[in-house]
């Protein structure tokens, strides 16, 4: 692969940076109080006013055509500032390559414009249930034929940015006779719909900027022309396009975990033990030298898979690969330079516990880590023929 970003990509992530910096970084820790909510919305327009809510996404629908690279650089500096509004961009840019790349032409000229200028402030994934997490086949709800319209029912959770977003995607069974996994179909309800409602926001250990709810359809009525794709390929489509997803999910853990590292390697070099700055410790630098190269190979990882998408080649293994690597680096990362903060980093006047406490969703969402494994066996098996 080409190691050198074109200068489309450097704006990109020079323009992420600037404003995660002035914007992001300084709501962060209020987001993470329950405070802000209406600053954050309005540093969400301001991203779409920028072009990160549709980084992959034509021009002609509104879309910043900048590719999967690009994606990637933005949501890790955004991310780094803050998780909260990192997982936003990165689920509302999901839902809009998932429009464009199954979607009528109607459908895509109606919502994505809407999700790109930020007259729809995110949009929201609807496919987890109580009994269908990893294993999305077996969902439960229903869309039911009435006429020339669909009629919904079921409940969908930890559905993220569902107060706020202004367009769903909703997977729910279509033929209950089908073959498992095949009677599923996708739809497009926008908010306000009659029959659709938010559930309160869950209590979260991270990341707690982001609101998290249940979201219920009761007798939820939407329009024949809301089927997104064709009638019974929505689990196909759920799993096509996870794989994007999780390119995302990869570079918000790397830049929380960038941000944790680059506090610590500021903070052991004014910090002194012994007559000493704690930088100079033999301990202290190979911890420092074991995260770092752990962070820059989950670099590596991330740009290649986003770089196999933009080049149309098959990447889902190699998302997993990212997704699966650079969460769990992670993990190691945040929990590192809260120790090498010492008691001051278990304080919530410094933000290394918030780190730590906002990478660990990362290894969960869009497929547990579990699953990435199962993802890369299969595909490592099958290359054997």
């Amino acid at each position: 692969m080409e190691f050198a970003f074109t200068p489309e990509e450097i704006l990109v992530r020079r323009t992420a940076e600037r404003i995660a910096a002035e914007h992001l970084a300084p709501l962060a820790a209020r987001l993470d109080r329950g405070e802000g909510r209406e600053e954050m919305l309005a540093n969400l327009r301001r991203l779409a006013e920028a072009g990160f809510m549709g980084l992959n996404v034509r021009a002609e629908h509104g879309g910043a055509e900048a590719g999967a690279v690009a994606f990637a650089l933005a949501v890790e500096a955004i991310g780094g500032a803050c998780a909260a509004t990192g997982v936003t961009v990165s689920v509302t840019n999901m839902v809009a390559e998932l429009i464009q790349a199954v979607a009528s032409d109607d459908q895509r000229r109606r919502y994505l414009p809407k999700l790109c200028d930020g007259t729809f402030p995110a949009g929201s994934f609807c496919l987890t249930e109580a009994e269908a997490g990893s294993d999305a086949a077996a969902i439960r709800t229903r869309a039911v034929r009435d006429g020339g319209e669909w009629v919904l029912d079921g409940a969908k959770l930890y559905i993220s940015s569902a107060e706020y977003a202004g367009l769903f995607v909703v997977w729910a069974v279509t033929d209950p006779a089908a073959a498992r996994g095949r009677g599923i179909s996708c739809f497009l309800v926008e908010a306000g719909t009659p029959g659709l409602s938010i559930g309160p926001a869950e209590r979260k250990m991270g990341q707690a900027g982001s609101a998290t709810n249940e979201v219920r359809f009761e007798r939820c009525r939407v329009p024949g022309s809301a089927l997104l794709g064709r009638e019974h390929d929505g689990y196909r489509i759920a799993v096509a396009e996870l794989a994007g997803g999780r390119i995302g999910v990869a570079a918000l853990a790397l830049g929380i975990a960038r941000a944790a590292m680059d506090a610590a390697k500021a903070y052991v070099r004014e910090r002194r033990q012994f007559g000493q700055a704690i930088a100079d410790m033999q301990g202290v630098q190979w911890l420092i030298a074991d995260r770092e190269t752990e962070l820059e190979a989950a670099r590596l990882l991330i740009l290649s898979a986003a770089h196999a998408k933009d080049r149309g080649e098959p990447f889902a293994a190699a998302a997993s690969m990212a997704k699966l690597y650079a969460t769990e680096a992670a993990q190691r990362a945040t929990y590192t330079a809260l120790q090498l903060h010492g008691g001051a980093g278990y304080l919530k006047d410094l933000p290394l516990e918030r780190y730590a406490r906002d990478a660990r969703v990362t290894t969960l969402y869009e497929g547990t880590s579990e699953i990435q494994r199962m993802i890369i066996a299969r595909e490592a098996l099958r290359q054997l023929g």
